[in-house]
C-alpha cells in the first residue's frame, strides 16, 4: 500500500502559505520535480510542518509516465457562464502548500523551498493563508460541512490503490476574493438564502433556493471532495483560498460550471458577492512515487 501526503489531512493547522510556481524557460522539468521531490518527505512533520506538493499533471506525466489517472489534465480553458461570469485558468506547473501552528515556522520552510528551486522555478502567486474563527470562512459561515469525517476522507479523495496514481490525489486550487462590502450589506437571511444553509450552525434549508451554494455544489450531486480552505488578505482586501482534494478531476470541474451556470443556466449566487482570481489543477503524487524522483540523499 503507497502512503499518501500526511498533510492533506493534516487538521488543526493556524499559519499557512500556498505558492504557485512556473519552471524557468530551458529549465529541466524532471529537476524541479526532483528537488519538490526531496523536500516534500522530510519536512513533512519537522518542526509541526506539513507540506504538500503537487503538480501540474502534464509536468508529472511528463517525468513519471503513468504514474498519474489517465487522461488528467490541468486548468487550461476557463470556465465561463452563460452570463459571462468567469473563472479564470491561470495554471502553473508546480504548487506548494505549507501548513504550520505558527507564522515564523512556516515562513522558513517556505524560504528554504524558494531557495532551494532557484534558478529552476519562479514564484507567480504567493498567498499566506489563515484559520478563522476556527471553521469559518470570511462569509461568516462555516466551511467544508460536507467534508467527510477523517475516516472517510483518504477513500474519498485519493486514487485507489493499485490503480496509476495510487494514493495520489487531484487538487483544484482558487482564490476567491470577497465583495465584502456588498456582502456584509445584506440581512443574514439574504446571506442564508445565498448559502442555503444557516449562518450560526450550518443546518441545510429545506427550502434552499436552486441557486444557492449548497445547491450548486451538492456532494450527494458531484461526488465527494475534501476542502482545506483558509482565508486570506487583511482587513481591505481578502477572500477564501479554495484548496480541493478528490480521486478525479470530473466531480471537481462538474462543481464549478454547475457554479458559473453552465450547467442548467442557474449561476451559484454566491459568485455574486466573491470573485474568482485563480485556477489551477495540480496532481498530489503519493509519497512513493515522490521517492522514485528524489535525489540519493534526500532519504538520508
Amino acid at each position: 500500500m503507497t502512503t499518501p501526503q500526511t498533510g492533506i489531512f493534516a487538521l488543526g493547522t493556524h499559519a499557512h502559505s500556498y505558492l504557485e510556481l512556473t519552471l524557468e524557460p530551458g529549465a529541466d522539468p524532471r529537476q524541479a520535480v526532483a528537488v519538490v521531490a526531496g523536500l516534500s518527505e522530510p519536512r513533512t512533520t519537522m518542526g509541526g510542518v506539513n507540506l504538500v506538493v503537487g503538480f501540474r499533471p502534464e509536468l508529472w506525466e511528463s517525468v513519471l509516465p503513468g504514474h498519474a489517472p489517465a487522461g488528467l489534465t490541468g486548468f487550461t480553458a476557463p470556465v465561463t457562464g452563460p452570463d459571462g461570469f468567469t473563472m479564470p485558468a491561470t495554471q502553473r506547473d508546480l504548487f506548494l502548500w505549507t501548513a504550520g501552528g505558527s507564522r515564523d515556522v512556516v515562513f522558513d520552510t517556505v524560504t528554504a523551498v524558494i531557495e532551494a528551486l532557484a534558478g529552476l522555478a519562479t514564484v507567480t502567486d504567493e498567498v499566506s493563508g489563515w484559520t478563522y474563527h476556527r471553521d469559518r470562512d470570511l462569509t461568516g459561515f462555516i466551511d467544508g460541512t460536507e467534508n467527510p469525517h477523517l475516516s472517510e476522507a483518504a477513500r474519498r479523495v485519493l486514487v485507489p490503490f493499485g490503480r496509476p496514481g495510487g494514493g495520489g490525489s487531484v487538487l483544484l486550487v482558487q482564490k476567491w476574493r470577497h465583495e465584502a462590502a456588498r456582502w456584509n450589506a445584506l440581512p443574514v437571511a439574504d446571506q442564508e438564502q445565498a448559502i442555503g444553509r444557516t449562518k450560526p450552525d450550518s443546518v441545510e434549508l429545506t427550502d434552499r433556493p436552486e441557486t444557492s451554494h449548497a445547491a450548486r455544489t451538492d456532494q450527494d450531486d458531484f461526488g465527494k471532495i475534501f476542502r482545506r480552505n483558509t482565508a486570506f488578505g487583511d482587513a481591505r482586501e481578502h477572500g477564501t483560498m479554495f484548496v480541493g482534494f478528490c480521486n478525479r478531476r470530473t466531480p471537481l470541474a462538474d462543481m464549478l460550471e454547475s457554479m458559473a451556470g453552465v450547467r442548467g443556466g442557474l449561476r451559484d449566487e454566491l459568485t455574486r458577492y466573491t470573485t474568482p482570481l485563480t485556477g489551477a489543477y495540480y496532481f498530489v503524487p503519493a509519497l512513493d512515487d515522490l521517492a522514485i524522483l528524489a535525489p540519493p540523499d534526500a532519504e538520508d
